[in-house]
């Protein structure tokens, strides 16, 4: 049954698996109820996390520190530091893989700030300058897609894993610039929906990055902080696939 509803293409609002509920789910104030909650998810997650409190500091340099460093230049770019450091953040975010960060510090100054230099000039061809990041050591299409998405956070989406799962007809996942097109292409589409229908229109895919990890987490462990909206994400996508069904023809007998 399961593997039946990943095959079909609703146009609506569909039950394909819990964590795609809020990805299929079309209505804006369940979205700002899980994007208003995103800071208390990072500091439930922190908490498991050694040193205490690492994740949240990174997280905060990341959203908010980064973005206004970057957009402060006349020219975008990351310097190699930053670049470090991000990698730093994404994996304490996310999968821990020590082997990337090495590689990522062995990257010259010069080097890192030429190519994210080029790379935002490159935009609005997120696939250019996803292409142009990914030629740094270390650097593959989701890092890539960190540095944009903290310069241009209107435009891309950080590939994380959580979001990524949490978004139907993705599996299984890949980290190649291909499947970032199909991942970031699903991302902008919600964002024009979730805009046409929010009077303060201030969705980006980014944000939906956000809340898609918010709520993976909130799920993995357990946290109360979302269940009242993963019910109503729930009651929403269940009354948009009931619709879907009433619209669809009814299957013609068989006959022999």
């Amino acid at each position: 049954m399961a593997h039946s509803l990943q095959n079909k293409s609703f146009t609506g609002c569909v039950v394909l698996q819990l964590m795609c509920t809020l990805f299929a789910c079309e209505d804006a104030s369940t979205w700002r109820s899980v994007y208003e909650e995103y800071w208390h998810v990072v500091e439930a997650k922190a908490k498991g996390k050694k040193p205490a409190g690492k994740l949240l500091n990174l997280d905060k340099w990341y959203q908010e520190e980064l973005p206004t460093l970057i957009l402060s230049r006349p020219d975008k770019h990351v310097t190699q530091p930053e670049l470090v450091k991000l990698m730093e953040w994404k994996l304490t975010r996310g999968k821990f893989r020590p082997r990337l960060q090495q590689l990522v510090a062995s990257n010259s100054e010069d080097t890192v700030e030429k190519c994210s230099r080029k790379a935002f000039s490159l935009l609005p061809d997120v696939q250019a300058a996803i292409a142009e990041l990914s030629s740094l050591k270390g650097v593959g299409p989701a890092t890539a897609s960190a540095v944009i998405a903290a310069g241009a956070p209107e435009q891309t989406a950080f590939m994380s894993d959580e979001a990524m799962e949490s978004v139907p007809g993705l599996k299984p996942i890949q980290y190649t610039a291909k499947h970032y097109a199909l991942y970031l292409g699903k991302m902008v589409e919600r964002t024009k929906k979730l805009n046409k229908v929010d009077p303060h229109q201030d969705w980006t895919p980014h944000r939906l990055e956000m809340c898609l990890w918010a709520m993976t987490i909130a799920k993995q462990q357990q946290l109360p902080l979302l269940k009242d909206v993963d019910v109503k994400a729930n009651s929403v996508a269940e009354k948009c696939s009931d619709a879907e069904a009433d619209q669809r023809p009814a299957k013609k007998l068989k006959t022999r």
